[in-house]
């Protein structure tokens, strides 16, 4: 009984570790949320509604809040990649065992400082943008950035192999081998000479000391002993970095796959959508038969692929999202109208041109409002399925719940002491690979409570990472149970 409940302890702890921290991200994202729907910050927004429409306004800030949210992480993991795929061919040439902590840290700090850079350069980039070039700027950055990023996905293929050529490899291994048998075969000869000896001085009928040749024999079976546990280690410790490499081999092409693809299905309804709102049908239902249409189609053609792949998932996942933001956009317009209708009945009479104008801003914040929280979701949600896997393969689920959750307390700390700097665009960026960091904590706690043998445990995870975000989320219920199960969900998927 002591045994289960100490283990139900452990869970419980650890799983309030990871919702403790990703509850703790709630508050910094709302007030920055709060500060970038003000009026005066939505006024770009709000002039060019006009241009491309409400449907068109929804579907390019859910796609650009995406496509920010899922760059940054393929950044992240690119960087953790590189930096683990260093330490391992480093560190493993001659070395019978890799120190995991030290890899994992490594990798971890990489990855969390590259996400939460491209993200906040991302994010400042997109604000410059917006509030220089309007709506039709950032439609154009769109097309462009989904454009290049296919050539991209080759140029890192390419530098990604040169820079596998470049490290400790197969070269080093074949070298210490060699080495190796050089010695087994100098030995050998050693003792073939010894024996060849001893068999000469018996032959010419001399005495040798029994003594002597007991140490003779006695060293030369060490010193075999010693190369043959030379060998064995050496074969290890190569398949060891050789599992290790194919493994981050492969997190690398199927991110590197996923940055290069999984926005298109999302960019593609928002230029159909923006396209009709600049051609003066911004508010026609035409728009929303089309949107639904194409939505339908896309998602039809990639969930039927024979080889369907985790950024064909997302990319499905991603339009359907720019789909609702987009609803949610035009539905924020109707409540307004639907609010004027109520008040003529009651004999108020108020002004069209007021009409239209709180129509586009309420549009307007309901579409920043709506892409932010869904770039948030999409963020913690491929998190989790990078801490989900690192448990599953490789790190522990106790060192990765910790580490992730400390990176990403600290992280916070460091965005808020440097908001003046990155500004609104920026920090809401930045924030977002906070989350992402959070997100890798929560999924490492789900694929733990999963994988876990022991019922106590699990069951204390579970409860410890509900309670543990629901109090540091100021028990916000709707959105925190939203979050844990994306985050649960993510961590479940085989992203690899």
């Amino acid at each position: 009984m002591a045994k289960k409940i100490k283990e139900a302890v452990i869970g419980f702890v650890l799983g309030a570790v990871g919702g403790s921290i990703m509850g703790v991200t709630e508050d910094p994202v709302d007030q920055t949320l709060m500060v970038m729907t003000s009026p005066i910050r939505l006024k770009p927004l709000i002039e060019d509604i006009k241009t491309v429409g409400a449907l068109g306004l929804g579907t390019l800030m859910g796609a650009t809040a995406l496509t920010i949210a899922m760059t940054s992480v393929v950044a992240g993991v690119v960087m953790a990649a590189v930096v683990a795929s260093v330490f391992v061919t480093t560190r493993s040439c001659g070395i019978p065992h890799t120190d995991y902590a030290s890899l994992w840290a490594s990798a971890g700090l990489a990855g969390t400082l590259g996400s939460t850079l491209s993200g906040a350069t991302l994010a400042f980039s997109i604000e410059v943008i917006v509030n220089n070039y309007g709506m039709t700027g950032l439609l154009c950055t769109l097309i462009f950035f989904s454009i290049l990023k296919p050539p991209l996905r080759f140029v890192f293929r390419v530098l990604w192999k040169q820079g596998e050529a470049a490290c400790c490899t197969q070269t080093i291994w074949e070298a210490e081998k060699k080495q190796l048998e050089i010695s087994e075969l100098e030995q050998r000869d050693r003792v073939a000479v010894q024996i060849e000896d001893k068999i000469l001085t018996i032959n010419n009928g001399m005495n040798t000391s029994e003594t002597e040749d007991m140490m003779t024999w006695a060293t030369e079976r060490k010193l075999r002993e010693v190369i043959e546990r030379k060998k064995m280690e050496t074969e290890e410790a190569e398949i060891e970095q050789r599992t290790l490499q194919e493994w981050i081999n492969t997190v690398m092409i199927k991110y590197v796959d996923f940055l290069a693809f999984s926005s298109i299905p999302m960019t593609v309804v928002a230029v159909v959508t923006s396209v009709f709102g600049l051609s003066g049908y911004g508010r026609h239902q035409s728009v929303f038969i089309a949107l639904l249409g194409l939505v339908a189609i896309i998602g039809y053609l990639l969930l039927r692929s024979s080889d369907f792949k985790f950024w064909m998932l997302v990319g499905c996942m991603g339009m359907l999202t720019t789909f609702i933001i987009a609803m949610l956009t035009i539905h924020a317009g109707q409540a307004v109208v639907l609010n004027v209708v109520n008040l003529q009945g009651n004999g108020n009479n108020p002004n069209r041109t007021r009409i239209n104008d709180r129509m586009n801003e309420y549009s307007a914040q309901e579409a920043l409002s709506a892409a932010i929280f869904a770039a948030k979701l999409c963020q913690l949600g491929l998190g989790a399925t990078i801490g989900g896997p690192l448990v599953r393969h490789a790190a522990g689920g106790d060192k990765v719940i910790v580490g992730a959750a400390v990176l990403a307390g600290g992280l916070l700390v460091a965005v808020e002491i440097l908001s003046p700097v990155l500004g609104n665009g920026g920090k809401a960026g930045a924030l977002l690979g906070v989350v992402g960091a959070s997100g890798v904590s929560v999924g490492a706690v789900a694929a733990m409570a999963r994988r876990c043998s022991s019922w106590p445990r699990t069951w204390g995870a579970v409860a410890g990472v509900i309670i543990g975000a629901l109090v540091m989320g100021d028990w916000q219920i709707v959105k925190t149970g939203l979050q844990v199960i994306v985050a649960s969900v993510f961590a479940m998927t085989n992203a690899f």
